[in-house]
């Protein structure tokens, strides 16, 4: 496979993977911030935009901030996989490219900010409802070779690194050990599961009990729920795996990497993470950016020498 056509798909994965998240993650809060008063809401804005990725404080000083930079990102995220998807027309299946495109017009009809500011649920449900229609999609009509490796390679490590960074800006904020928390904060805590797409789940596991260890726990540890961490870097070293197989730029060093971190969230006690859970949520984000930084030396851009020897 050419390494653009590689790159492409990575990337058209990765932003719709975005696109998802921010929409969801940004609903669920839109939904929250009707449960309490609009002069409580600075405190939640700038922990949201944290949680988006932004590194500018001011981004979430108040609503009408979140609100501008989540629309960005949304909309951006989407023209950014549509890009991509174009320029591997001939690798993706066409309901792929009619789902993207589809998505891409919709957008720029209900993604203005005048629309957004009144009516942001469009957005918001069109984007996350077309997410996993082109999941959907992509999985029941693409050969699942090495393009679409690539596809669940940038899925999942964008997945991971957004999970891990919500979960860190949530505990930062509300985890206070051995105190119980408020009718409001258990509300905030529902609101990180339903972030997550967890809550139902979460519920069939431990019941409605919210207790944040068992949070905590569930969107770390556990290994079947398909937004969890570890069930992401599971999924995500298959990929790369399948990937070393079926290229002819053999490296087992992106394997080792994510069997590393496969290891950390399969064998570090709870106890353990609880204790420095910004630290472990920090270096899942690490190595997620050093298996980025391999995927790009070993398959996309490396030297032409380095090709000729292969």
């Amino acid at each position: 496979m050419l390494s653009r056509v590689a790159d492409s798909l990575y990337w058209m994965s990765r932003y719709f993977e975005r696109a998802e998240y921010t929409s969801r993650v940004m609903g669920v809060h839109l939904n929250l911030m009707l449960e309490h008063d609009l002069g409580s809401g600075g405190s939640r804005w700038s922990r949201v935009v944290a949680a988006l990725g932004s590194q500018d404080k001011g981004d979430g000083e108040d609503f009408a901030a979140a609100e501008h930079y989540a629309l960005s990102q949304i909309v951006t995220s989407i023209g950014a996989a549509r890009e991509n998807a174009r320029q591997v027309r001939e690798q993706i299946s066409s309901e792929m490219w009619e789902e993207i495109n589809r998505l891409f017009h919709e957008s720029k009809r209900i993604g203005t900010p005048e629309r957004f500011r009144a009516q942001p649920f469009d957005l918001v449900h069109t984007a996350c409802e077309s997410a996993h229609l082109f999941h959907g999609i992509t999985d029941s009509t693409m050969l699942h070779g090495e393009g679409w490796q690539f596809i669940q390679a940038g899925r999942f490590i964008e997945r991971v690194q957004h999970t891990a960074r919500l979960i860190d800006a949530h505990f930062e904020e509300f985890y206070r050990p051995g105190i119980d928390a408020s009718a409001a904060e258990h509300m905030e805590w529902l609101g990180l599961l339903r972030s997550c797409t967890a809550f139902e789940a979460y519920c069939k596991v431990y019941t409605a009990d919210l207790r944040p260890e068992r949070v905590a726990e569930f969107l770390l540890l556990n290994a079947e729920f398909p937004r969890s961490v570890r069930f992401g870097v599971e999924r995500l070293g298959r990929a790369l795996d399948a990937i070393n197989r079926a290229t002819a730029r053999k490296s087992d060093r992106l394997g080792k990497q994510a069997g590393r971190l496969a290891a950390a969230l399969s064998y570090t006690p709870l106890e353990e993470i609880m204790s420095s859970l910004h630290e472990f949520s920090a270096s899942i984000r690490r190595l997620c950016g050093q298996i980025h930084a391999g995927i790009y030396q070993v398959y996309i851009s490396y030297p032409i020498e380095a090709a000729l020897g292969a």
